[in-house]
Parts: structure tokens; sequence; C-alpha cells
């Protein structure tokens, strides 16, 4: 169903305006943390645990199903273009994770820019999956069965440790899902990726606001270039995981989404891309009850599997 008129004019009173986000993303993370819910309910176990890195320790919540259905572990970074959200905002996305696939959920406190700019929530990341594939005996879990999977600045930050721990030798993830990443650094007019255009105004997430996130994470001009911070920059993406790739079509990081999947593609990696029709950035945190959501779990849950996620998908 597309979205119409009304949708449409709602949609341009939400989407973001003056005063710029370096001036309100404390204002941001409080009203984030007001809707985080504080409740949890008892269908999963939960823990929260710390991992140490470089000097500080990262704290990660742990979730179960009752109904453990698969051996898979999801290792989980959260959107909030590296400046905002959390664990506990993300409680329901990761409780909903865990139910609709039946796996072992880890997702990740990672550190927030501008307190802590890149590299350090990216560094906060690699260590908790770094942890994860030294000690696999924790979990009962094979290596190959650690899937990274990540939302928007999340999706970056999967993509950027899939290509450090290849880069460093020290780990090589088998799969990684990718929900609407940021990948690239230019969310200007001279963007070359025409959803920026597009789907940058009127659409909740704008241009300006991706533009502002990115300037608050890269803490300096010198960071714009390096291919960890902007996973698409890097001139070589072979031997990267098994990679589900899903974007949206009102989304302004479609297009580089959908560019980053070609190319790992192109490098001679096993990808699967979908774009999810008439869908807004974000659409995974809703209920599973959307039909997007539906579709993205039917996605997810075939790709663990082992299957051809595209093949007899079918309307929800």
């Amino acid at each position: 169903m597309a979205i119409n008129k009304a949708m449409l004019l709602a949609l341009k009173a939400l989407s973001y305006s003056e005063p710029g986000l370096a001036k309100t993303y404390r204002l941001q993370r409080a009203v984030a943390d007001v809707r985080a819910p504080h409740l949890l309910k008892p269908f999963y176990r939960l823990w929260d645990r710390e991992i140490h890195c470089g000097g500080r320790d990262v704290k990660v919540r742990i979730y179960e199903p009752k109904e453990l259905e698969r051996k898979s572990l999801l290792l989980f970074f959260h959107g909030g273009g590296w400046v905002t959200e959390s664990v506990d905002t993300y409680n329901n996305v990761c409780k909903n994770l865990a139910k609709n696939t039946g796996c072992r959920v880890i997702s990740v406190e990672y550190s927030l820019a501008p307190e802590h700019p890149f590299p350090e929530g990216l560094e906060d990341c690699y260590a908790v999956a770094k942890t994860l594939f030294f000690n696999t005996a924790d979990f009962d879990i094979p290596a190959e069965e650690i899937v990274l999977i990540g939302d928007s600045a999340g999706g970056n930050l999967a993509a950027a440790v899939s290509l450090l721990g290849r880069d460093r030798g020290e780990f090589c993830p088998k799969k990684q899902i990718l929900l609407y990443p940021a990948v690239g650094n230019d969310y200007s007019e001279s963007s070359p990726f025409p959803s920026v255009q597009e789907n940058g105004s009127g659409y909740l997430l704008t241009a300006k606001r991706i533009g502002e996130y990115m300037e608050l994470y890269a803490g300096g001009d010198g960071n714009r270039q390096n291919p960890y911070l902007a996973p698409i920059l890097m001139e070589d993406l072979s031997n990267q995981p098994k990679t589900l790739v899903i974007t949206a079509q009102y989304d302004p990081l479609r297009d580089e989404g959908e560019a980053y999947a070609e190319r790992l593609r192109a490098a001679g990696g096993e990808v699967y891309l979908y774009r999810m029709d008439d869908a807004l950035h974000g659409f995974f945190s809703l209920d599973p009850i959307f039909s997007h959501v539906k579709k993205a779990y039917a996605l997810i849950n075939r790709f663990l599997s082992g299957d051809d996620p595209l093949c007899q998908l079918t309307e929800t």
C-alpha cells in the first residue's frame, strides 16, 4: 500500500527542522530514554554483562527466547545515528528479534558521539564481536553461527566490524544482516545517491539530520574518507560474509545501501538485496504485526536457515 497524501502531510509535519542536531542531541537522547520500556515482559530471559574495551567496560544485553529454535547468535548494533538511542530504547526491537527468529540476541551499548567520536563506538562493537568469536564455548555455539546485524547506523557498524575482522586477521563472520544501513559519508546536494535528494525531506529521517549525525560521529573532516567510517569507500570488499541487505523505498539511505550490496556482490560475495516497497527508514522498529516487519522477518529467517531469502517470498 503506497503512502497516501494525508500520511505524506503528517510526515512532513513530523520531519526534522531547526534547530540543528548539534545543539539538541542531548534532548533527543532524553526523549528516547523516556520512550524506552522499563518493564520487561517475561517471555524471554535477559542478562546484562560488561566486556572490557580500551580502558572502559561495554555493556551488552543478552536475550534468550523461551523456545531456542536456532543455534545462531545474533550480535545486534542499534541505530540512532551513532549519537542517540541505546540498549534500553532498543529493548523491544531485540526482544522481538529473539522471539521471531528463535535465536539468542546480544545487543551492544557502544559509546555515542560526540563525546566518543569515531572510532570509539566502532571499537566497542569490535571488542564485543572479538570476545564472542574467541569465547564461543561460553554460548556453546560454533563461530560460524555468530551473525552480525544492525539497522541504520548499526548497519554501518556491522559492516565495519566485518571489514575490521578481515583486515586485522582476528575473526571472519560468516553472515551479516544490514537493515537500511548508513554506509556513505555525503548527505549534501552533491551526494552521488539520488535517494538522498528524492527522500531527503518529508519522510521523518532527513538528509540534513543524517549529515549532522555524520559530522558528530566523524569528529572532524579528517575521518570522513576513512572506509571504516563509510564502508562503501573501501576499495577491497572481498572476503566478506554472506550478506542480507534490506532497504526502504522512502529512505534517504536507500541507494547507498543498495550500492553497497552490489559492490559486495561484484567482489565475489553471496549477497541478497531486498527493497521494502512503501516503507520508511526505521520500519523494523515497528511492531511485528505490521506487514513490512513481517516480511522482513520472513527474509531474515530464510537467510538464517541457509535458504535463498528472496525465493518464494509471499506478500504478508
